[in-house]
């Protein structure tokens, strides 16, 4: 079987949460030896196309595509408030784009609904993100070295985000704490791929060059792996998701995560997960060594099930079931 994967990963977008998912998934494809794998090859030599974008060049290719044509729904309008500027203008085309394909996989149940709503007549399929548990995995080599870059003491408390510099993605409420908790190095780690079009754009650029001396913005790194062992503690402030991949990243490193309390996450980290509903939550949650320590025991082990191998065999079964109609 052949199977093409597309998505648009140019310049600052390679960085975006799809793009990575795409490609550490096709990674574990090609090792399953069990595919003829492309990587944004040529549309009509394909049995099937994964699509993981839908921007002007995925959708050029889409129609020109002539295998089954699937589409992981990494964005849903949901998630544009508070994140782009003109989110109205794009989330009306969301219905007729998502129309476009012959099959769609969602990554949470919460998803999964918004996706049906949008497009009930394309078949869907539930297939939640996975984690690549060799790579993210507690390291203290990769700890004392992003320590030394940065110069944080070995015996500093760092909280760590990793994530868009959007308002959807909390940077105001990381702000907050930061200025309100100077004892501790706050790290976010990311930046804003969309440019001018970002939501608030100008406001978070001056904020954030303007944070306090226990602030640090990384931009983006190539060792993403290095950050989360660096860090004691992952906060992820996030208003709204279709699932919270950096939050299994970070569980998979061995790391305790407080997390906003959204529907999303409740469904799909449940109880390994500690949650706030303000900054007061978070106050209490940062001075709980105990609790944070209990969640810390269990947090790698808790990623077994989304181990990207696994994630992997139910997409490779997904395609020979779309492939062999």
């Amino acid at each position: 079987m052949k199977v093409d994967f597309y998505v648009e990963d140019m310049f600052f977008f390679k960085y975006i949460g799809c793009a990575t998912v795409a490609k550490m998934l096709y990674r574990e494809l090609v090792a399953t030896g069990e595919l003829e794998m492309t990587w944004k090859g040529m549309p009509g030599n394909a049995d099937l196309v994964h699509y993981h974008t839908f921007g002007p060049l995925a959708m050029a290719h889409c129609q020109l595509a002539t295998g089954v044509r699937v589409l992981t729904a990494h964005s849903t309008p949901r998630i544009n408030n508070g994140n782009i500027a003109f989110y109205k203008t794009i989330n009306r085309i969301y219905p007729k784009i998502y129309q476009r394909f012959d099959h769609i996989i969602t990554i949470s149940e919460s998803c999964h609904q918004e996706v049906l709503t949008m497009a009930p007549d394309v078949p869907a399929t539930l297939i939640p993100n996975g984690v690549n548990r060799t790579y993210f995995r507690p390291d203290q080599d990769r700890r004392e070295r992003f320590r030394e870059h940065y110069h944080i003491g070995d015996d500093e408390k760092v909280v760590l985000t990793v994530a868009q510099m959007t308002p959807r993605k909390g940077i105001y409420d990381f702000l907050a704490l930061a200025k309100a908790h100077p004892d501790i190095r706050w790290v976010w780690v990311g930046g804003l791929p969309y440019g001018p079009v970002s939501k608030d754009y100008r406001r978070i650029k001056e904020m954030s060059e303007n944070a306090g001396d226990n602030v640090i913005f990384t931009g983006y790194v190539d060792e993403i792996a290095d950050p989360y062992n660096g860090a004691d503690l992952f906060l992820m402030p996030s208003h709204a998701e279709t699932f919270g991949l950096v939050i299994l990243e970070a569980l998979a490193s061995g790391l305790p995560v407080i997390a906003r309390d959204i529907p999303e996450f409740r469904e799909i980290f449940g109880d390994q997960v500690l949650y706030f509903k303000d900054l007061a939550d978070v106050n209490t949650r940062l001075k709980d060594e105990q609790q944070l320590r209990t969640i810390r025991a269990s947090s790698r082990a808790w990623t077994e099930k989304h181990d990207l191998r696994t994630i992997a065999e139910q997409h490779l079964a997904l395609y020979r079931s779309l492939v062999e109609k």
